[in-house]
């Protein structure tokens, strides 16, 4: 079902195979007739959305123009070109050819990296071409240096005056009233300037006003400032979590003395948005929080990156699944990273619509780049393009310059010769400050921008833009990444201001491997599972992990041992991304030794590019790995939390509820031997304060074993909940007292699933784990630590099935049915 043919991209070894397509050249062409009537009309424009990337455009064999940036909109002035029938071309160059030659041709100091690592099976110098820098390959995804026509292309044709962007900011002023800037950019054709009305109508705020315009000739804009009666309660939007997404529609009418009158339908949105940094008491540096409507919030999430190597096949149905996952998981925020595309429309919509904030980093990764006059004006149009089509969305709470190339300089990832660092401090400056940032300050006054991620935000100001220590964990945010050490120990993780990029890898499940492979693929240690393993060393690290705290897997079936390696691997990431998630989350409350305060934890990564291991935690076609049912859990509105110091068990309460709630704690010790628990405990009256993580509880391990007859580390476990009144309660969390290979008291479970899906176990089961295979579809929980005998969970089905289909399909996998 769904079993990919082997002409797919995406089949065994065709990211190879295919690379000739990649290193040829293209023409797209075809004939059109015209659908009216070209003398009618003053001005007659050929409108490209997107093109990717270095084409010549012809119409009736008259060169248009040429381009050279994906993230770009070309508009082509085609009124004395076209006719009533035409043929219109557009002649491609292959990417990699003229990335190679824009690196060639350029003169003075070299601009690092060449090529990607060999592991990743990559291109070379896509740094010289603005283009999805993640076409050429990356550490999670494959090479497929694509050309085409990525974007819609039209024709418009108008006379007088034509609307080309359209955009509305709320302002909430100091006298606490909300205002509305509408801005118009118009192509005006007339020699003479043209006179009108513009009325803004948002009917459920009772808010009507009208302006009078003059638009000069040639392109320019208009702003009007719109005041909300006063009378009317504007609901504002808030984040997944903290309140409602409203929005208002709002009419916008052009009616101008010469030509006709322009209708435009919008939605706008009333939130501000405030990054706060500023001195902590008891803490050397600044705090990186953001301020939604004036209420601090604590950022959860993950990292977004392409949906797909092949963009037209990211449909809105893909991107729908893909940010309600995220939003199901309980995440209120997405960092769009910046070596894969500026969004489409759509994917903006859903977000203001499901309250998923967006980091957004302009396309800009892991590298140096060129800052020649014609980078530099190409740069200039694509960041004044990007920001007039986005700036209208509230889900949009930042604009961060570049992925990473601060910490590139500062840490002088590419060897740079220390005489020579200074010309490439001075080539960053002027890319992302001189330019970029002076675009985005100039069309967009509502939201923060950074430099860099990670950046130490208005540290790296002072230090002239770049930091001596990026990753410093008194200000900004930070990235890491640690595969040698023990992800379950809590003290390995950086107690930072903001975590923007953290994460392990994993397999994806084998139903997702399955489609793209043939049985011989299907080993630890095929060509198939080294070919897609795009992080040097990736699957020995995945190994090293489990090896630590599980018992790998020894089936003597090859295939067997494929498949318990990929649980386990799902096993690990989810319970490393756990423990270090909650790590971030307990310590938003608290300074210790000058470090704390963490008010964003967004894991790598979100989504996959294609099917392979990656630090995804949903996979290609959107199915839930371990780590997304664990996120629903590690970022619940109400959590506790333990972690383990000196001996000593300290559980915290996790809030992000808006007040503060009286709870109970229940705490439950069992012998993995019995479902029956050893030892309870509830303490009462418990006050969970309102958006913090305040410590509820603490004993030392010897005396909760002592008092818990016969229980040792390594024979029992810690489960714990909070519960309120009115229904009020989180998730039943775990703690660990041992590794599990060296549990004692495990025994290999009879799972049941008596009906969809009714569990029941005989014994107590670590990390239960329910796969339908390839049916589409979420379960309500997964990954699961079994201590009752009986539990439920739903199957949230995303296509048509059967309770026949579902029972072939299910496979129940428990730790102890790795051998």
């Amino acid at each position: 079902k769904g079993r990919r043919t082997p002409l797919d991209p995406y089949y065994r070894f065709n990211d190879v195979a295919y690379r000739w397509i990649s290193l040829d050249n293209w023409t797209y062409s075809r004939t059109f007739k015209t659908p009216f009537d070209i003398k009618k009309w003053q001005k007659v424009n050929l409108v490209f959305e997107g093109v990717d990337t270095v084409a010549q455009i012809l119409l009736n064999n008259v060169t248009l123009g040429r381009t050279d940036n994906m993230f770009n909109r070309y508009s082509f002035d085609i009124t004395s070109v076209i006719q009533e029938v035409n043929f219109v071309e557009v002649r491609f160059l292959s990417a990699i050819s003229y990335a190679a030659e824009q690196s060639r041709c350029h003169k003075g100091h070299s601009i690092p990296p060449v090529c990607p690592p060999p592991v990743q099976k990559g291109e070379c110098h896509v740094n010289f071409i603005r283009k999805e820098q993640c076409s050429f390959s990356w550490d999670w995804g494959p090479s497929f240096p694509t050309q085409g026509i990525w974007k819609d292309v039209r024709i418009e044709a108008y006379n007088h005056y034509h609307l080309i962007y359209f955009s509305t900011t709320p302002l909430f002023g100091n006298t606490q009233q909300w205002c509305l800037e509408v801005e118009s950019i118009f192509d005006v054709v007339s020699s003479k300037p043209i006179a009108g009305l513009v009325t803004v109508n948002i009917p459920k705020l009772q808010t009507q006003q009208t302006f009078s315009v003059k638009l000069q000739p040639g392109e320019g804009s208009i702003v009007q400032l719109v005041n909300i009666n006063k009378s009317a309660t504007v609901e504002p939007w808030w984040p997944n979590g903290h309140g409602k997404q409203t929005g208002y529609n709002m009419t916008t009418t052009f009616t101008m003395e010469a030509g006709c009158q322009i209708e435009k339908f919008s939605k706008v949105y009333f939130r501000t948005v405030e990054l706060v940094q500023e001195p902590i008491p008891g803490s050397p540096g600044l705090s990186f929080y953001f301020k939604i409507n004036g209420r601090p919030i604590f950022i959860k999430g993950s990292n977004w990156i392409p949906a797909d190597s092949f963009q037209d096949r990211v449909t809105y149905d893909t991107l729908r699944l893909l940010l309600k996952s995220a939003a199901d998981a309980n995440m209120n925020a997405l960092r769009v990273w910046g070596g894969g595309v500026y969004e489409q429309d759509e994917f903006y919509d859903i977000c203001d619509e499901i309250g998923i904030m967006i980091w957004q980093d302009f396309m800009f990764a892991c590298a140096l780049y060129p800052t020649d006059q014609n980078y530099l004006e190409s740069v200039r149009a694509e960041v004044s393009h990007q920001v007039r089509r986005l700036k209208s969305h509230p889900s949009i709470i930042l604009w961060s310059g570049n992925n990473e190339n601060e910490a590139a300089i500062a840490s002088n990832w590419f060897s740079i010769p220390y005489p020579d660092i200074g010309v490439y401090i001075e080539d960053y400056v002027t890319l992302y400050v001189k330019n970029i940032r002076e675009i985005v300050l100039c069309e967009d006054k509502s939201r923060p921008f950074v430099v860099s991620s990670p950046t130490n935000g208005l540290e790296s100001v002072k230090e002239g833009w770049l930091s001596r220590d990026p990753y410093d964990t008194h200000y900004g945010d930070t990235h890491f990444y640690d595969y040698s050490n023990d992800c379950w120990n809590w003290t390995m993780y950086p107690k930072t201001r903001f975590a923007s990029e953290y994460g392990f890898q994993s397999w994806p499940s084998f139903s997702t491997i399955e489609k793209v492979s043939s049985p011989e693929d299907w080993s630890c240690t095929s060509n198939f599972s080294l070919h897609r393993q795009h992080h040097e060393g990736g699957n020995i690290q995945m190994l090293q992990e489990i090896g630590r705290h599980f018992k790998l897997p020894q089936c003597p079936d090859p295939v067997k041992q494929f498949k318990d390696m990929i649980y386990l691997t799902q096993v690990m990431q989810a319970q490393c991304i756990k423990t270090e998630t909650e790590f971030y989350r307990f310590s938003q409350s608290e300074i210790i030794n000058g470090e704390g305060h963490t008010m964003g934890a967004l894991y790598w990564q979100l989504n996959d590019i294609w099917q392979a291991p990656s630090w995804a935690s949903l996979e290609y076609g959107g199915k839930w790995k371990l780590l997304h049912y664990f996120a629903q859990n590690f970022f619940a509105p109400l959590l506790p939390v333990a972690y383990e110091d000196k001996g000593v068990l300290h559980i915290y309460g996790v809030s992000d509820l808006h007040e503060d709630h009286k709870v109970t704690l229940r705490v439950s010790v069992h012998a993995w031997s019995s479902l029956e628990p050893v030892c309870t405990l509830a303490k009462e009256g418990v006050t969970v304060k309102a958006q913090s993580a305040v410590p509820i509880y603490k004993e030392s391990i010897c005396d909760l074993l002592e008092r818990c007859r016969n229980c040792t580390r390594t024979s029992c476990v810690i489960t714990f909940c909070l519960v309120g009144e009115d229904g009020l309660q989180s998730p039943r969390n775990h703690y660990f007292l041992s590794s599990l290979k060296d549990a004692v008291g495990l025994e290999k479970t009879q799972l049941n699933d008596i009906y969809i899906f009714a569990l029941q176990t005989t014994a107590i089961a670590p990390f239960v784990t329910l796969d339908v295979g390839s049916i589409k579809g979420r379960f309500s929980d997964n990954g699961f630590l079994m201590t009752e005998k009986k539990k439920m969970v739903a199957f949230y089905p995303w296509e048509p099935t059967s309770v026949e289909e579902l029972e072939s399909s299910l496979i129940l996998t428990s730790l102890l049915d790795v051998v």
